[in-house]
């Protein structure tokens, strides 16, 4: 019998296997709602957070004490002070724990890891002017970036019990990029390209989410070695054309409306959508099952509870 990061990793290898794996998040405001309403019924905690994902949380770094030049918006003369937290004893102790009570995969996520976290320091009106205006010094920051996490990813990588890294920067809107193809390539892609070679060179996965539509980098990311993408929102990108394009090369995780189908659709909607989608992007393996976003507080229970029915369901033995 497969444990839940085997099927993970059959799901990211195009493998077969006899369950689609799934992770599914939530905002606090939908946790708070689940816990008024969905424990009330009688449901216990873990029939809504249990995934075949775990979550690690490692120690890591953030802006600290920033001068007030680095909010104007000329390129700040500053030192952009960072400071680490975490600690990696209580990491490596924990994992060992965690790993002998779990079979679920081990996800490292990191969101805000590149771009976002340039324009957390300088705001993203400012830094999209940087990349546009003053494009040296905000290649020679983000790689300053890329060096602080190129040392804390090579701190825990090592450690057996971690499966994969995820990295999240936002780099689209609904409609298109938030910059230009020739910006991204240039001030953005090095860097990544640094890091997943990092993941991959100690035999981990690398997962990148990235929300809005970024159709248009994906032959670069697909270059680049990426295992993971998410989200795969469908008001963003036509999820058709990514299985029927990248779905050899690339595993998707998500793809389900946030946006429409499980905070306004009825429970039998969302029953099919997450049936339909999982048929359409796991066909040849590389799916991993989920909400196009966090599921968010205005998505009703029982849209909830329906879609997890489905996630834990085994599509062979579904009666057509």
């Amino acid at each position: 019998m497969l444990s839940r990061r085997d099927l993970v990793k059959a799901a990211i290898n195009h493998q077969t296997a006899p369950r689609i794996p799934y992770l599914v998040d939530f905002c606090p405001d939908a946790w708070a709602q689940i816990c008024r309403e969905g424990l009330d019924e009688g449901k216990s905690q873990e029939a809504f957070l249990d995934n075949d994902v775990e979550d690690i949380a490692v120690p890591w770094w953030t802006w600290r004490d920033l001068g007030p030049d680095w909010a104007g918006e000329e390129f700040p003369s500053s030192p952009a002070s960072c400071i680490g937290y975490g600690s990696y004893q209580d990491l490596r102790e924990g994992l060992k724990k965690r790993r002998q009570e779990s079979d679920k995969y081990f996800l490292v996520r990191i969101y805000g890891s590149h771009f976002e976290r340039a324009y957390f320091a300088r705001g993203i009106e400012n830094f999209l002017a940087d990349m546009a205006g003053e494009s040296r010094e905000a290649k020679k920051f983000l790689t300053k970036i890329i060096d602080r996490n190129m040392v804390m990813l090579e701190n825990f990588l090592s450690l057996p019990e971690i499966d994969g890294v995820l990295l999240g920067s936002d780099w689209g809107s609904q409609i298109d990029l938030l910059m230009s193809l020739n910006t991204w390539l240039d001030l953005i892609q090095p860097g990544e390209q640094r890091e997943y070679d990092l993941i991959h060179g100690y035999g981990k996965d690398v997962w990148v989410h990235s929300c809005g539509n970024i159709t248009r980098l994906l032959p670069s990311l697909v270059e680049m070695g990426l295992d993971v993408l998410n989200p795969i929102q469908p008001e963003a990108m036509d999820i058709a054309a990514l299985k029927r394009d990248f779905g050899g090369k690339l595993t998707f995780w998500g793809g389900v409306s946030t946006q429409q189908t499980l905070p306004n659709g009825s429970p039998s909607d969302v029953r099919a959508e997450a049936r339909g989608v999982r048929e359409l992007l796991s066909a040849g393996g590389g799916y991993i099952l989920g909400p196009a976003q966090s599921i968010q507080g205005d998505v009703p229970t029982a849209n909830i509870l329906a879609f997890l029915e489905v996630a834990r369901e085994v599509p062979s033995l579904i009666s057509r």
